[in-house]
């Protein structure tokens, strides 16, 4: 085993994995994050031993309640409820041997050396002999916490820097000493990219490694903006948020979400530990920050820190008064900025400007970018793996060196300058040898500047992940396309549809566009199918109603009607295609958008699928099948044939659409009914396309027939329909939905039941379609409905009327 720093720049991280998968864990800690992390790899199906120190009365209260306090998280920490079966929780005094059945331990214990070499040490004499055991820690010397462990132990151990939530924030940092087997490394990387959708970036053993000791030190740079007097907290959070392509919750609103004590804390650290970074006063604790944490503003999980929701109005904190005011009129002039486009001209656009929202972003930007460029060398030597790490970690849509890029490399470099900030040698070489970007594609590959080569390395995307970009920048790859969609061809003989309307809406021209790509994929001989997928912000948000809000004002119902069959003409046509059609979803995927994954035979969906048919919170039903499919699924899903059984299943359907359901994962959307349990689930999204065009190929070669038509649906009458509306009275009258919510309610239990059915009867699919079609079209022609379609087009949140 090498005992020298390991070289990882090279990982294989691809599938097929080349070490075996973890199946048992175990997490020493049950905090915030280590119930987290458990949490999550029960999400990826593994059995979890969650110990933590044993309570008085009882010894296992510490662990319960940091379960209990993951199972209450919001956003949610399992993808299900039932996943936290896979977690058995214990103490270290009557379960530490339960460790042995563990082939990766994580321990997560509080930020204090002394008890992580402790419960080191314990763990060395109980894991197994192949055991993986790493350290989940922010910043504590990675070395220093395996001091006194056998070289055996070192060899297996690493860090893992989870970032929280776990679940949901994408980077792991693997953080190796030179005496970690590349092996271990290798393995933990695999996995947790594969199996925990992880991004991996490996980083050196230095103080907070690289997501936090860059993003810290951008977080407190903004921040004393506001504590030296400059901008106001509102003003900084605009200028740190998605203006600039960062989160909406910006600096102010994310410390307060993180914790100010657990910003304190880091900052602290910070400070005592990088004893050799030139900026070491910048991790100083601010003045403010630390009277908030003294006095118990700790933010949101205190209510007050330095936002507070007062009468409804939020609040920021007044530093001379330390009282919440409301926020003053911002005088910042955005509305060029805005208007630039997208992300990187509004960079560009903050930087040219004149006004103080430019000197806020040249400031700031320039001093970030210093500090990156001077930590290169002892951080990581991979200005991509600072970028990936901000991204990843913090959210960003671009990390400091790809903003640099953006900026213009000489343009940047004028203005550390001017500036008078300090960078290494290495930016003036690479400025004299003619390198003028960081990143640089040739032949469809991608390269990076690393300083410490010289020159620039390879900076390939995995093998197993699709991006659209270099295939679309090859103008033979575009097989056909309209204003709104486009058909690519991915090779091996696989077609991609890809949206390319505003929010991947379903307006009419993707939907016939979808018509023309399957036709085209049916009769060329040298296509195996078709993905439907994007690499959008969400798969979709459904129907355009825009398209048809305008139509119903002019009165245009026939439009209308000859619209919504066309757009049900699609989606069945994604079901029964000659050929494999695959639908790749992720993130939201509402009303059409859902109703066409539904329909797809065999769907690929990505773990963070946020999906629901949510048409009754606009006033109409959903009318793309969705509601033939859900009464069809509830006789095919309920093992009998009885009228009651079958009642049962069809119940809990009509409730997930009357009440406008999403599910907050792709395991909750198979469970809720609206993904077949067949949906190939992948955790890691930047994966899907791949799995989904790999799905094609695999139905291909086993010689694709689509299913049956459904001739037979078994549909309930108005006996159901009576049960229903009886379960809508007790609702409303409880005053937990309007009047006009029961009468929508109604009108999608007449059609899941057949319409005017005076018993269970069976019907042809095409059937309930017609009748769901009929019913969209005349709660279109409802004055309530027509102003909660205005609403939501207005104001983007339902209206209750």
């Amino acid at each position: 085993m090498e005992t020298t720093a390991p070289d990882t720049r090279a990982l294989a991280l691809s599938s097929p994995a080349t070490h075996p998968p973890f199946r048992t864990a175990a997490v020493l800690g049950a905090g915030t994050m280590g119930a987290q992390i458990a949490a999550h790899l029960a999400n990826a199906g593994l059995d979890v031993h969650l110990l933590d120190i044993a309570g008085d009365d009882d010894p296992n209260a510490v662990v319960k309640k940091g379960l209990k306090q993951a199972q209450n998280a919001k956003p949610a920490a399992f993808f299900t409820d039932d996943v936290a079966d896979r977690i058995y929780t214990g103490n270290f005094d009557d379960d530490f041997a339960r460790i042995a059945d563990a082939d990766w331990i994580i321990e997560a214990v509080v930020e204090r050396m002394d008890i992580k070499r402790d419960v080191h040490a314990r763990i060395e004499a109980h894991a197994a002999a192949d055991a993986v055991i790493s350290t989940n820690t922010s910043g504590l010397p990675i070395h220093e916490i395996a001091e006194g462990r056998s070289e055996d132990f070192k060899q297996r151990f690493l860090g893992t820097h989870f970032f929280n939530p776990p679940r949901y924030l994408k980077l792991l940092e693997l953080v190796p000493t030179p005496a970690t087997d590349r092996a271990v490394v290798e393995r933990v990387a695999q996995f947790g990219r594969l199996h925990l959708g992880k991004g991996i970036v490996v980083a050196n053993d230095v103080p907070y490694f690289i997501g936090n000791r860059i993003g810290v030190y951008a977080q407190l740079q903004a921040i004393r903006y506001f504590t030296e007097g400059a901008y106001t907290i509102e003003e900084i959070d605009t200028l740190t948020g998605k203006l600039v392509g960062h989160p909406k919750s910006a600096t102010f609103r994310t410390a307060d979400v993180v914790g100010l004590d657990v910003l304190a804390d880091v900052t602290t650290n910070l400070h005592e530990k990088a004893v050799d970074d030139e900026k070491r006063d910048a991790f100083q604790v601010p003045e403010l920050l630390q009277r908030l944490v003294d006095e118990g503003r700790l933010g949101a999980k205190t209510g007050a820190g330095f936002y507070k929701k007062e009468n409804g109005e939020i609040k920021s904190i007044d530093p001379k008064s330390f009282t919440y005011t409301g926020a003053d009129e911002q005088e910042l002039n955005l509305d060029a900025i805005w208007s630039a486009g997208g992300v990187e001209a509004r960079l560009q656009a903050l930087y040219e400007d004149d006004g103080r929202a430019g000197q806020f972003f040249r400031e700031t930007t320039l001093d970030l970018i210093g500090y990156s460029a001077r930590r290169l060398g002892e951080i990581t030597d991979n200005p991509a793996d600072v970028d990936r790490a901000i991204r990843w970690g913090f959210g960003w849509e671009l990390g400091p060196f790809e903003m640099w890029d953006v900026l213009g490399f000489e343009t940047v470099r004028d203005g550390l300058a001017a500036h008078d900030i300090e960078t290494p040698d290495w930016v003036d070489t690479m400025a004299s040898s003619g390198q003028t970007a960081f990143y640089k594609t040739t032949e469809s590959k991608r390269h990076v500047y690393v300083p410490s080569d010289g020159g620039y390395v390879p900076d390939p995307t995995p093998a197993d992940e699709l991006t659209l970009d270099p295939i679309k920048a090859e103008p033979s790859n575009e097989l056909w396309h309209n204003d709104e969609a486009a058909l690519l061809d991915i090779g091996d003989g696989v077609a991609l549809f890809e949206f390319r309307s505003k929010a991947n809406s379903l307006g009419r021209a993707v939907m016939e566009g979808l018509q023309e790509a399957i036709a085209k994929v049916e009769h060329d001989p040298n296509l195996r199918g078709l993905v439907v997928g994007n690499e959008g912000k969400n798969f979709s948000v459904g129907a355009n109603l825009g398209e048809m809000a305008t139509a119903a004002q002019q009165g245009q119902f026939d439009q209308i009607g000859q619209y919504i069959a066309g757009f049900q003409e699609t989606i069945q046509r994604v079901r029964y295609a000659s050929k494999p059609v695959v639908v790749a979803t992720h993130q939201k995927a509402l009303g059409g958008g859902c109703e066409m994954a539904m329909a797809c035979p065999h769907p690929v969906a990505a773990a963070e699928t946020y999906i629901g048919l949510v048409e009754l919170g606009v006033g109409l039903i959903p009318a793309g099948t969705g509601t033939m499919r859900m009464a069809a699924w509830a006789h095919q899903r309920t093992p009998s044939d009885h009228a009651s059984d079958i009642q049962a299943t069809l119940r809990s359907y009509f409730e997930t659409i009357a009440m406008a359901e999403v599910a907050e994962s792709a395991p909750q959307a198979i469970q809720k009914g609206f993904l077949p349990e067949h949906t190939r689930v992948v955790m890691n999204a930047d994966r899907r396309l791949h799995v989904a065009k790999q799905e094609v190929l695999r139905l291909s070669e086993e010689g694709y027939l689509p299913p049956p038509v459904q001739n037979k649906v078994k549909v309930l009458g108005e006996k159901t329909l009576a049960a229903f509306k009886v379960a809508l009275r007790q609702y409303r009258e409880g005053n937990y939905i309007s009047a006009y919510d029961e009468f929508l309610a109604t009108k999608l239990g007449y059609v899941l039941t057949g319409g005017d059915l005076s018993a269970p009867q069976e019907v042809h699919e095409d059937y309930l379609i017609e009748l769901e079609r009929e019913v969209f079209l005349s709660l279109l022609g409802e004055e309530k409905t027509q102003a909660r379609v205005e609403h939501i087009l207005k104001h983007n949140k339902p209206l209750r009327n």
